[in-house]
């Protein structure tokens, strides 16, 4: 463990254990790069957040002329992963590759994103963490490989017989899911998150044109209990959920009227399997705010914990 002179991670345990969860988090004012955060470097699963890297990935290919923006897609009923967005609709619908990066950023639409990945190849987002230098960060296919370990793990043959069989299992049983282990699915470092944007919001992550169509995106997000409950109408936030039974998770950019910019990453983990628990979405929006005012206050802020 190590601090720097004016570190106050402790408060931000004191806020996780008032719910209570585990928390991970990490905070850094893009510009100075002072941070502050818990377990910043411990890695977990990140699930939809790795939305963010085919976003910018897509915006990449788009602004190379490798892919047209407009090409049609067609969503069918075997398209379909569950969730929201497209898999609600009843009939086969027809789309353009930006609708499905925006349903994928904006209402986190697992169907969009997995077609998406198929048109910018399936390697892509994790070839370009690598090149990012986001070193602890890997990609294990998208949202469709994500579903089928579920079912696979719970032994369930689709998403209707995994409903009826996902309750009866016992903690031990649900703990053993891939989904679960950072180490066999999709996962990262809350400061491999924050690099992540920090990059995109200095236009270091690729060309002006895709970081700004990819801020666009993040922009976009309709959810708003986790990050944006804990700031003021007037400043901005930009960000994407993650969220499994059991996980919440958000990251994003926090930009204030005054020009100030921070990148939030900001993950707790809960005892129970739900995933409606309003008491740990406004834990991670007042673990946020204490961050980001820790940074707007305290020069003197160094490290987190690591």
């Amino acid at each position: 463990m190590s601090s720097g002179p004016g570190y106050r991670g402790p408060v931000l345990e004191e806020i996780f254990a008032a719910v209570p969860v585990r928390g991970w988090s990490h905070a850094i004012d893009i510009d100075t790069g002072r941070e502050v955060g818990v377990r910043a470097d411990e890695r977990v699963v990140i699930a939809s957040i790795f939305k963010i890297l085919l976003a910018l990935e897509f915006c990449r290919q788009v602004d190379a002329g490798q892919v047209d923006a407009t090409e049609r897609v067609r969503v069918r009923a075997e398209d379909r992963l569950g969730g929201w967005g497209t898999a609600g609709c009843a009939d086969d619908i027809e789309l353009s590759l930006r609708d499905l990066a925006y349903f994928a950023m904006s209402v986190s639409d697992n169907t969009a994103a997995d077609l998406l990945l198929r048109r910018i190849g399936a390697d892509t987002p994790g070839l370009l963490a690598a090149e990012l230098g986001l070193d602890h960060t890997r990609v294990i296919g998208g949202p469709r490989q994500l579903l089928e370990s579920m079912l696979a793990d719970a032994g369930a043959a689709d998403g209707a017989e995994f409903a009826r069989v996902y309750p009866t299992l016992t903690r031990a049983e649900v703990a053993a899911m891939r989904v679960f282990d950072p180490a066999h699915t999709t996962s990262s470092t809350p400061r491999d998150i924050t690099r992540l944007l920090t990059l995109i919001w200095q236009d270091r992550a690729g060309s002006p044109a895709a970081c700004a169509a990819t801020r666009d995106l993040l922009g976009r997000q309709l959810f708003w209990t986790r990050l944006a409950a804990g700031f003021p109408d007037e400043v901005r936030v930009a960000s994407k959920t993650g969220t499994l039974p059991g996980l919440h998770m958000e990251a994003g950019v926090i930009e204030y009227p005054d020009g100030g910019r921070y990148a939030v990453a900001i993950f707790a983990r809960t005892e129970e399997l739900g995933s409606r628990r309003l008491d740990v979405d406004l834990a991670m929006s007042r673990a946020a705010r204490t961050s980001v005012e820790m940074l707007r206050t305290s020069a003197d802020i160094r490290s987190p914990i690591t």
